[in-house]
């Protein structure tokens, strides 16, 4: 072994020690050297690799002598390829730039454009809230959309008619949607008849997702968790957040039934058995028709026969149009009944 290879363990240092046996030795092939260091071939073409790395030693076959560079040669010919490097880095750089530049321009402008900027808080004092509501009633210009899953409470129902009657004396359109289960308490059915009287349009529809209370394309209150209406509120301010709001609205209130129409159905439902129920609305929600048996307790033969009955019962000929009607008859709702009048929920 040469006194060279003596300790070498390392990459590092097996590079280290053939760069030095073939400036010892100039001339001689690099598979001689590596032999001398009894270097694996492994370990001759890493080291080889390495060297020619750092710029220490030509590029050659490595069966002929290589050429072995000064090591303050090497160092100006790495310096020299990392300053082109930064070089060529730097011009890709400014080409991104200036790219980004082309396509953000237009919509970073935008952001400081008057009526563009968009504001978001998170509201927890129920005092605050009440407090922007009230202001919508003079600030609101053309709209006022508010949409509720739960009832007015007894409270707050004057208080709502005075603003809607100032409201619609000003021309501003009022819109209102609330639950089927809503409109199935007594009380709630007389307010909503005095809201109409006023000039507010009403609706009522099967399924309402979380409150919401919407002002001309300025204004939007809605709650942090949809399935708790008493959860902190979002307050947005601005057109670019409270379009995306208008549109879910309005996607909702298309498929609401305007107040006081009723549909010329025979089939209200009113036989439908709490079973058939519990399988309409596993169904409703995607449960697959085997895992709606599972959690009945019945065979798979039973939910195809509950199925085929209600159909009958609502008059359906396919399940998507059970589903529809069933939604329509409030059928999909939760087990509790209509809301209480002193519930959650906030009014605009």
């Amino acid at each position: 072994m040469s006194k060279n290879a003596a300790g070498v363990r390392t990459g590092g240092e097996q590079a280290l020690a053939l760069y030095q046996a073939l400036r010892a030795a100039p001339g001689t092939p690099l598979a001689d050297a590596a032999r001398d260091l009894q270097l694996t071939d492994a370990e001759r073409d890493r080291a080889r690799a390495e060297l020619a790395g750092l710029g220490l030693v030509g590029a050659g076959p490595a069966s002929d002598p290589p050429q072995v560079v000064a090591p303050d040669v090497a160092l100006l010919g790495l310096l020299r390829h990392e300053r082109d490097r930064l070089e060529s880095r730097l011009a890709e750089t400014s080409r991104a730039h200036t790219a980004l530049e082309t396509l953000a321009g237009p919509f970073l402008r935008a952001r400081t454009e008057p009526g563009s900027e968009v504001e978001v808080e998170i509201v927890d004092d129920p005092a605050r809230i009440r407090r922007e509501l009230a202001d919508l009633t003079k600030t609101a210009r053309e709209s006022v959309h508010t949409m509720a899953t739960g009832s007015v409470r007894r409270e707050e129902m004057a208080l709502e008619l005075d603003r809607d009657r100032e409201r619609v004396a000003r021309g501003v359109r009022v819109e209102a949607m609330y639950s089927h289960r809503v409109g199935q308490v007594p009380e709630m059915d007389q307010h909503l008849a005095a809201r109409t009287a006023l000039g507010a349009e009403i609706r009522l529809s099967p399924v309402v997702p979380m409150n919401m209370v919407l002002a001309d394309e300025s204004f939007a209150l809605l709650p942090t968790d949809p399935r708790d209406p008493a959860s902190p509120a979002i307050l947005a301010r601005g057109p670019g957040l409270v379009r995306a709001y208008r549109a879910l609205y309005a996607y909702c209130w298309r498929s609401a039934t305007p107040y006081g129409h009723r549909e010329a159905d025979a089939h209200d439902g009113d036989g439908v058995t709490e079973q058939q129920r519990a399988a309409l609305r596993m169904l409703a929600s995607g449960i697959k028709d085997e895992q709606v048996a599972r959690n009945l307790g019945v065979s798979l033969r039973t939910v195809s026969r509950l199925i085929s009955e209600v159909m009958q019962e609502l008059g359906a000929a396919s399940r998507f149009e059970a589903g529809v009607k069933a939604a329509r008859l409030g059928l999909l709702d939760g087990e509790n009944g209509p809301d209480d009048l002193g519930g959650p929920g906030h009014s605009a």
